[in-house]
């Protein structure tokens, strides 16, 4: 692995913000140099894990983006490094980003732009990364404006449209409120519990009008979309998390269907 883009970040990062989080914030950018360099000479490598970097900086950025990371917001954070089952190094770069994620003017747009580029334009990816990040992103609850607007330019970039993010968060135990937001399910005061049931229509992406029809193509849509094994070489923890939305979605479907006595 190339080193010069992380070199020369940190030196041009520390020189023009005089601080040594100047140096991180230019590693972390050296380090997305260094990778898309590496593509390009060999453009049938995969990304691998060259996604850690800027999905914890983003998450960083993120979490920042009310004015202030609460320690909710770093314990889903850690809590995700642990799930992922990171290495030493690996995590030594997750903590590393999500740093210089919470300092003003990290490039989030950066991130976003590297987190596309790994997805290659393969949405189930693209769902997995939103998926790491729905704990941080609704560690506090409702969606404030700022981090709202940080979460829709991801999803615009990854071609993920909003009613499918509020499936998503469905999955997770969170109620989307369609209205530039979100609320959380859970009781204030008990953040990490998980609501006692969850709205199988949510799950789908649907509402109750939507006909026998509609909630069939639904389903096929979403699992063909959230399918683990057309995953590929990607960490456990993403294998893990697309085996339990593809479990979600049948429960939700076949929930359905009793209802409605489908066939």
């Amino acid at each position: 692995m190339s080193y010069i883009g992380k070199l020369a970040g940190a030196i041009l990062g520390l020189w023009l913000f005089r601080s040594p989080w100047g140096a991180v914030i230019g590693v972390i950018l050296g380090h997305l140099w260094d990778i898309g360099a590496a593509r390009l000479q060999n453009p049938g490598a995969t990304a691998g894990r060259s996604f850690i970097a800027p999905l914890f900086g983003l998450a960083g950025a993120i979490a920042k983006s009310d004015g202030r990371v609460s320690e909710q917001e770093i314990a889903a954070a850690e809590n995700l490094m642990a799930r992922m089952q990171l290495q030493p190094a690996q995590r030594a770069e997750a903590i590393a980003s999500f740093t210089a994620g919470k300092q003003e003017g990290f490039p989030a747009q950066l991130a976003i732009g590297e987190l596309k580029s790994w997805c290659g334009g393969r949405r189930d990816l693209a769902f997995l990364l939103l998926d790491m990040l729905l704990d941080i992103v609704y560690a506090e609850g409702p969606l404030v404006g700022a981090k709202f607007a940080l979460v829709r330019k991801l999803c615009w970039s990854l071609n993920v449209h909003e009613r499918e993010l509020a499936a998503l968060a469905a999955m997770r135990g969170y109620t989307y409120a369609g209205n530039g937001g979100a609320r959380d399910q859970r009781a204030h005061g008990a953040q990490h519990e998980r609501p006692v049931g969850k709205d199988p229509y949510a799950v789908l992406g649907l509402d109750t009008s939507a006909t026998d029809s509609e909630v069939k193509r639904a389903y096929r849509k979403l699992i063909s979309q959230h399918h683990p094994d057309k995953l590929g070489d990607v960490p456990d923890e993403l294998k893990r998390r697309a085996e339990e939305r593809a479990r979600e979605i049948n429960t939700a479907y076949e929930k359905i269907r009793a209802e409605r006595k489908m066939k």
